[in-house]
């Protein structure tokens, strides 16, 4: 067998669905839906302890703002968050990964829904912030490190060994989103889903793209060998502080353990395979 059709083994079906001018196909209707943007308007405002005001208060308070060198964008609308974690189906005694906190407002809602959460902040002066916010409660463990580099099995230890699954719910700064996604997605054997809000456009290409459009590329391979992903919603950047130049998507991916996941040889020949055929 060439290596081509051994290839063709593991790619999903070919989508029958029409394309659009770019090469995209269209999200499928049924299974998202939009958020509307908050405002300060009184009918507008999104209610809840996480809006507009509470975002740019707790800023204010530490004198931060966002960096443009981490991809630090904050979310205004609670109902974002509250649609992101019921995304995640987040429940009471759940353990939930949250990679870059912010100024807390996901995690207050993971908190409120009765999960536990390890939050991993890069930014200093903001796991200062979410510690100070959150001093008493015990249902969260923040971690100032890069989540790039931090060796991520051994802050999980103690609920690896409860035999407890993990869950990773994060509105992530857009700027490493495809590197998360590759750290995240091979670790079935610790994290059950990941759910992540991400740029729209790198959503799109993660989960949509299809052999038949340009956008094809090595990661559609990797993320359909490790997950089954799927788009929720989408989230208009006008929810954003501050507002950048895209809108953003909520993305599950449903993590296959190893037993489940395609039978190769060696994982690192096959993804070395893949990007010599189709780059």
């Amino acid at each position: 067998m060439t290596p081509a059709l051994h290839l063709l083994q593991y790619l999903p079906p070919l989508s029958t669905e029409t394309t659009t001018k770019h090469g995209l196909r269209p999200f499928r209707r049924r299974s998202f839906s939009y958020i509307k943007a908050c405002s300060n308007t009184r009918n507008g405002r999104t209610k809840g302890p996480d809006d507009y005001h509470a975002t740019l208060k707790a800023l204010n308070s530490k004198g931060r703002f966002p960096r443009k060198s981490l991809g630090q964008h904050y979310m205004l609308n609670s109902e974002v968050n509250e649609q992101l974690a019921s995304a995640a189906a987040v429940g009471e005694g759940d353990l939930v990964l949250e990679i870059g906190p912010g100024t807390g407002s996901l995690t207050n809602v993971l908190i409120n829904a009765g999960a536990y959460v390890l939050a991993i902040e890069k930014d200093p002066h903001m796991a200062a912030l979410v510690n100070e916010r959150f001093a008493d409660t015990e249902r969260l463990k923040v971690i100032n490190e890069d989540f790039l580099k931090c060796h991520i099995r051994s802050h999980v230890l103690l609920a690896l060994e409860s035999g407890k699954s993990l869950q990773v719910v994060s509105n992530l700064p857009f700027n490493i989103s495809t590197d998360v996604v590759k750290q995240l997605l091979p670790m079935g054997d610790i994290f059950s889903e990941v759910v992540l809000l991400l740029q729209e456009e790198t959503a799109l290409r993660l989960v949509e793209s299809s052999l038949r459009t340009p956008e094809y590329r090595p990661i559609n391979i990797f993320v359909n060998f490790y997950s089954d992903p799927e788009v929720k919603f989408k989230v208009p950047r006008t929810n954003f502080f501050p507002q950048p130049n895209v809108d953003a998507a909520v993305v599950t991916f449903r993590l296959n353990r190893t037993k489940d996941y395609p039978s190769v040889t060696s994982t690192k020949s096959f993804f070395s395979m893949v990007v010599q055929l189709l780059t």
